[in-house]
């Protein structure tokens, strides 16, 4: 077995960043090709009226923010993200890197084939119970259809 492409998907959070620095460990040891994709889910639902908050269905009023403006900020915040976390573990190597739009579990898939990942790494929020049931779970959708294999980098709580 070789690994020479690993795909680390990543968000904002501690997690994730956890994740990161063993996937870029993991790359150094193997020599491996390093990518990094962030998801961007988007804000308003194409299904929704324009301008209606998504839980309530209810028009937004005054907020100023047109849909495309709120596009740019969410892809400027996916590529802040990937740098600063490029920044911190690449070090001098080579790193790919996706911002993609849509379901996170399903993106972190097509990236993956995209890249042609050997390996997938990624954080867990380890949500259990309600909070599992309500929010899902990305990395575990990411591993029952992931054609390669995943590994799910937990962190401990303190």
């Amino acid at each position: 077995m070789t690994i020479e492409k690993i795909l680390i998907a990543i968000d904002d959070s501690a997690y994730a960043e956890h994740a990161a620095e063993y996937g870029f460990d993991i790359a150094r040891k193997f020599n491996a090709s390093v990518g990094v994709v962030n998801i961007i889910e988007p804000a308003l639902m194409p299904q929704m009226t324009l301008g209606a908050d998504p839980i309530m269905a209810m028009p937004l009023q005054g907020t100023g923010i047109e849909e495309m403006e709120l596009l740019e900020i969410q892809k400027n915040q996916s590529e802040n993200i990937v740098d600063i976390t490029i920044k911190k573990f690449a070090g001098d190597m080579p790193v790919t890197h996706f911002t993609e739009y849509g379901s996170t579990a399903d993106g972190i898939i097509e990236c993956s084939h995209e890249f042609k990942a050997d390996l997938i790494v990624i954080g867990t929020h380890s949500r259990t119970g309600l909070n599992r049931l309500l929010m899902g779970s990305v990395a575990e959708h990411v591993v029952r259809h992931s054609e390669v294999p995943v590994l799910v980098v937990p962190m401990k709580s303190e």
